[in-house]
């Protein structure tokens, strides 16, 4: 059982954010391990400063609680998406934003579905390398290669950070889902995409944050890197402006796969979850 999050003891009492780890990775099409994700973000976690330095608050106040890791089902993707979203909605019902960490990003579909019923209609902001836009994958549809498919049955979608996608997936990716991609990201003189990023979106919004949306000379430890990504800046800027523009109801990091000796992966993320807090959570510091 999980005590700490970003320094702060678990508490049930009135969270503002409800952890729920869920270490699970059988979908996994190239390297696996993305099941050890979420006990590195935690254990990352605990290693960051609670005072955000660029927004100039402090997350000391803010109340977190750490629920059980999910149990993963082996058998069965589908049971184990329901699975998740069971503990989702158990999650929501803590009062606390649900902030899911995987695992592979399967992991998504089941705790998007129990937010999109909670809080219609919903957006979702997608930030990855990879479309998720096939509807079956290796005889699942709750494949992580299907996740923004199933997003888009719930509501509006908006991809940020694409770099890799099929013939079948480029096909949809900018009919059913707004795309912003890398290479667009990449090229820009300004962060003017950000403000058209969260134009697109809707006023309620569930966040998922595939970490192989940054580039691989940032995120190495990861199932699926995939060159000319995003820069930490990029991710860290768009979450922001969209914690505090949105109501952000939900969210998920996933497909952090960690690397033995290499510590600095798992630390970008914990920052990355730290501006999540900051930003809708922090106590301005005078």
């Amino acid at each position: 059982m999980f005590t700490r999050f970003l320094t702060l003891e678990s508490s049930r009492e009135d969270p503002h954010v409800t952890v729920l780890p869920v270490p699970y990775d059988s979908t996994a099409s190239w390297g696996a391990g993305a099941r050890f994700g979420p006990e590195a973000m935690i254990h990352a976690s605990n290693y960051v400063e609670t005072y955000d330095e660029e927004l100039g608050v402090t997350i000391q106040d803010a109340r977190v609680f750490i629920m059980e890791p999910v149990e993963p089902h082996i058998g069965s993707t589908e049971e184990m998406a329901r699975r998740i979203e069971t503990m989702t909605d158990a999650a929501a019902e803590t009062g606390g934003m649900p902030l899911i960490l995987g695992g592979d990003h399967s992991v998504t579909i089941g705790a998007a579905r129990a937010m999109a019923r909670r809080h219609p209609p919903l957006s979702f902001l997608h930030i990855d390398a990879h479309a998720d836009m096939r509807n079956s994958y290796e005889g699942s549809r709750f494949s992580h290669a299907c996740t923004a498919r199933r997003l888009t049955e719930l509501g509006r979608v908006v991809q940020v950070g694409i770099r890799s996608l099929s013939e079948e997936e480029s096909l949809l990716v900018g009919s059913a889902t707004t795309v912003f991609w890398a290479r667009d990201i990449n090229e820009s003189r300004d962060n003017a995409w950000i403000s058209q990023v969260t134009d697109a979106l809707g006023p309620d919004v569930y966040i998922t944050f595939d970490v192989d949306a940054l580039d691989p000379a940032v995120m190495p430890a990861t199932g699926t890197p995939e060159p000319g990504g995003l820069t930490y800046r990029h991710v860290l800027d768009l979450i922001t402006a969209v914690m505090q523009k949105k109501r952000v109801v939900g969210a998920d990091v996933v497909e952090l796969s960690p690397v033995p000796g290499l510590n600095h992966p798992q630390f970008t993320v914990a920052r990355i979850l730290l501006r999540m807090m900051a930003a809708a959570f922090g106590r301005p510091v005078r």
